[in-house]
């Protein structure tokens, strides 16, 4: 029974990702990347719902506190409509027409999954920095205290992102990629692609990744970035690829288990409202 259940930890991140990347390709084969995106996704959120029932990592983070609606607010109106409808409906129009225009350099004889590829390298360079700079420039922090002011990580608050912090990230992540002339497919790719790392990251299941921390972001990397200590949340940056943190010098992964008791020391509204307006105030 413990050799099956250490396998399952083992197969659970790369077989869930794996599982979550084939109805995106059957949509964008069919004309509906949408569609398939977005129920692909709800039914990653239902899995991992009952994973951390099942295996949870740290059974304090299954306590409920009073962040449900927030959270969920956060996550329809500034992931959901301001993010995936209005700003990546733009970026994918933007790159189509710098596309069809042939004046990039963008490979676009290459097999699509080498493009996406190299279109998960070139977004990761957009989102490394930004990333680092709003833990480590304070009027940027001010933004994204709000997304590190959860005291449990869990599948539900993945969302959780100050509408300011949320069009800082997208427009650096994707500006490379549209203007080097990236086709909208591979814009769809890399943003579903963040989309399913970055609900894995966020989610309390035993998951046991190995090597695979080198390469992707994962949940045991995530939970080092959460930590109180800036010592240690001043890491792991990547949203996807583990690269830029490797070459920059801000990769960690010790050995020890990360801390359970993550969050800020700072002020942070109970409220959508008040955390919408927080960066604003004078502290």
């Amino acid at each position: 029974m413990n050799v099956v259940l250490g396998a399952s930890r083992v197969l659970l991140w790369p077989g869930l990702f794996a599982l979550c990347l084939v109805p995106v390709g059957i949509g964008l084969s069919a004309g509906t990347p949408a569609l398939a995106f977005n129920v692909t996704y709800l039914a990653l959120a239902a899995v991992l719902a009952g994973l951390e029932r099942l295996l949870p990592y740290e059974r304090r983070w299954l306590e409920m506190d009073d962040q449900l609606l927030p959270d969920l607010l956060h996550t329809v109106l500034t992931k959901g409509f301001v993010q995936v409808v209005v700003l990546m409906t733009a970026v994918i129009g933007a790159a189509d027409l710098i596309a069809a225009d042939g004046g990039a350099w963008w490979p676009r004889a290459w097999p699509m999954a080498v493009q996406v590829v190299v279109g998960l390298v070139v977004v990761e360079f957009g989102l490394y920095w930004p990333h680092r700079l709003s833990h480590e420039w304070p009027f940027l922090w001010r933004f994204h205290a709000v997304h590190h002011s959860v005291e449990r990580l869990w599948f539900f608050n993945t969302g959780r992102f100050h509408l300011v912090d949320t069009v800082v990230s997208l427009v650096f992540g994707q500006v490379l990629l549209v203007l080097a002339g990236a086709p909208g497919d591979v814009v769809i790719w890399t943003g579903a692609v963040t989309a399913f790392i970055g609900i894995l990251t966020h989610c309390n299941v035993d998951m046991r990744t190995g090597w695979l921390d080198y390469v992707f972001n994962t949940p045991r990397l995530h939970r080092w970035h959460h930590s109180r200590d800036p010592r240690e949340g001043n890491s792991n940056y990547g949203e996807n690829l583990m690269l830029f943190d490797l070459l920059f010098g801000t990769y960690l992964r010790p050995e020890r288990r990360p801390p359970a008791d993550i969050g800020i020391d700072g002020p942070m509204p109970a409220g959508f409202l008040g955390q919408l307006a927080q960066p604003f105030r004078r502290t």
